[in-house]
């Protein structure tokens, strides 16, 4: 029998695209997605449907708060990882549902902990996020405090992985933490802002942009994101891994500027204040990537960017009553 994990969040964004990657990679993918409604649940729905066109996929609409529901799928067989990409995201939306946040983000990432040590499962990819980097120099190395979480939801992703780091000191779990940087590409989460502006622009909708638009982002194509957290798949112990797009970060003005080249069409902007919980600036120090995992980003954001829009407009039909 061939290798096979469990992957929590499979039918978000980034967790269909690293489902494909460890099944082109020959694994047997147990995808976990409770399908909540944060944004638009057809999107969701596509991703798990495409997904399920696989024999070597199995998908369970369970919750991964509700700990009886995992033991159920953990003691069904053997894995040999978890790969833990379900979480509450959103900078401002979790200063709405701070509870939310600390329930799914933390607590759910004890229970998986939990059943790993019941059902000796020794390796772990955990999902965490650039938001840790608040306030720190750039560009973010791995080896930064980062004790000053500026959002419940960051803070919960810190928390999550300080619970990881016990239980890998406490019990011997293998664990790779690897921490995105604004992820993007087709089929994206309506509530960024690149699935938005493409949507608005192309509409001819105001774009709502926080700021004056000079505020930049480390933006990393989603399939090089799959790739890195595939490759954290391997034996390291414990570490934490930045996967960015390892050049200079990329201002909201350029990006408006690409998509209104590719659409031809002209961005109408309303402004709104710049929102306090939210970074002027990511940008990654990717050389531990490069080291432990052999791994680069491969698509840069003109590239990225136009296949999204490609996408877009390959769906136009149905993403036009997509709610944003």
């Amino acid at each position: 029998m061939g290798k096979s994990v469990i992957i929590t969040g499979a039918a978000g964004f980034i967790g269909w695209k690293t489902c494909e990657r460890f099944l082109s990679g020959g694994y047997r993918v147990v995808g976990i997605d409770n399908m909540n409604d944060y944004y638009d649940v057809r999107l969701k729905k596509y991703r798990a449907e495409k997904l399920q066109e696989r024999d070597d996929f199995t998908f369970f609409q369970k919750d991964i708060e509700n700990l009886e529901d995992m033991d159920e799928i953990f003691r069904k067989e053997k894995y040999d990882a978890v790969i833990n990409l379900a979480a509450r995201a959103g900078v401002r939306y979790s200063l709405e549902n701070p509870h939310v946040y600390l329930s799914t983000n933390t607590m759910g990432t004890l229970n998986i902990l939990q059943l790993m040590i019941k059902y000796d499962i020794r390796k772990l990819v955990l999902a965490s996020t650039s938001s840790l980097y608040a306030g720190q120099k750039m560009p973010f190395t791995e080896d930064l405090a980062v004790n000053t979480p500026i959002s419940p939801y960051a803070a919960t992703k810190k928390a999550a992985e300080s619970l990881v780091y016990s239980y890998h000191y406490l019990y011997g779990i293998d664990a790779s933490i690897v921490r995105y940087f604004t992820v993007y590409g087709p089929c994206g989460r309506p509530d960024m802002s690149i699935f938005r502006f493409i949507k608005w622009i192309d509409e001819q909708s105001p774009i709502e942009l926080f700021g004056d638009g000079s505020q930049s982002r480390d933006f990393t194509y989603v399939d090089d994101i799959a790739e890195g957290t595939f490759r954290a798949v391997k034996r390291l112990g414990y570490e934490i891994i930045n996967l960015g797009g390892g050049k200079n970060p990329v201002s909201m003005n350029y990006i408006i500027s690409l998509i209104e080249k590719r659409l031809g069409k002209k961005a109408v902007i309303s402004k709104r204040p710049f929102h306090k919980a939210d970074m002027m600036s990511t940008w990654a120090d990717i050389g531990k990537a490069e080291r432990l995992l052999v791994w680069k980003p491969k698509t840069g954001v003109e590239e990225g960017l136009e296949k999204t829009i490609d996408w877009y407009l390959e769906n136009k039909s149905w993403l036009v009553d997509i709610n944003l």
